[in-house]
């Protein structure tokens, strides 16, 4: 599967952006192995100097902002559970900015956040090394639109992306 398949009735416009940033020759199960390596080897190439900046008053930090991501993941593999196994619940949106105090990302370690990261990652691995073909197309509601569970993958690897370009752009 390939994310060239995708169709735009599988998710709401919003995330085309996030989208845009993931080539369409991205095979799920290896674009997140994939990306699961450079999301960590570019956290891990961050002077240490800069983990705790921001670059403008009342913007995350690099922590924080690497704590987003994995709150996020979290968030869109459940997600992506949920739809995959068919459920038409409907599943509520998330406040980001509501998650960032309570997660104290400011005072964990790098390698704190990376062993999270990988954690998460590794176990969203596992869910969609589960999943078939017809589970991945199903179609739910999250946040309000109508999402696919392979949709919400896709969507989680150009999250990553754009908050590794917003941090070479406006950190480093």
């Amino acid at each position: 599967m390939t994310k060239q398949e995708l169709n735009t009735s599988e998710y709401n416009p919003f995330y085309s952006g996030y989208l845009s940033l993931v080539s369409v020759d991205t095979e799920l199960i290896q674009g997140f192995e994939a990306n699961a390596n450079t999301v960590s080897s570019f956290f891990q190439s961050i002077p240490i100097d800069k983990w705790d900046y921001a670059y403008a008053e009342g913007k995350w930090t690099i922590k924080e902002t690497f704590q987003h991501m994995i709150d996020t993941e979290r968030v869109f593999q459940f997600r992506c559970f949920h739809i995959a196994r068919h459920d038409k619940t409907s599943l509520p949106g998330f406040e980001q900015n509501d998650y960032i105090m309570p997660s104290k990302a400011n005072s964990k370690t790098i390698e704190a956040l990376l062993e999270e990261f990988i954690a998460v990652r590794k176990s969203f691995v596992a869910l969609l090394k589960s999943l078939s073909t017809e589970d991945l197309i199903q179609i739910g509601i999250a946040n309000g639109s109508d999402m696919s569970a392979r949709a919400i993958a896709y969507i989680n690897l150009g999250h990553c992306q754009h908050h590794i370009n917003v941090i070479n752009e406006r950190y480093l």
